[in-house]
């Protein structure tokens, strides 16, 4: 008879993640979630001028059809990087460019 029961039981998400990882998909699932928590932490005025979102490099690139928003959005670079990263629980971006 085969014991199906471990004595050293795993947490799912640990599981989840530790599979993630061993296929190369953390990555690019953590930057498909930073892309998304663009809209929540820039907000809906920004979200309604947002055109392109793209990551490259660590470096996520924001198409802001507004030059008066695109101009604000470039002083608080270093602030959205931050709230980015910790939206998501991880470092993914390490600037923006806002064109």
């Amino acid at each position: 008879m085969i014991n199906m029961f471990r004595k050293h039981p795993r947490d799912i998400s640990d599981v989840l993640w530790a599979f993630l990882r061993a296929n190369g998909l953390e990555t690019p699932l953590m930057q498909h979630r930073l892309i998304d928590a663009w809209d929540v932490v820039a907000g809906p005025v920004v979200q309604k001028y947002t055109e392109e979102k793209s990551i490259r490099n660590q470096t996520l690139w924001v198409k802001i059809g507004s030059p008066a928003l695109r101009s604000e959005l470039q002083m608080r670079r270093t602030e959205l990087v931050a709230e980015l990263n910790e939206k998501v629980g991880s470092q993914v971006i390490t600037d923006i460019r806002i064109y």
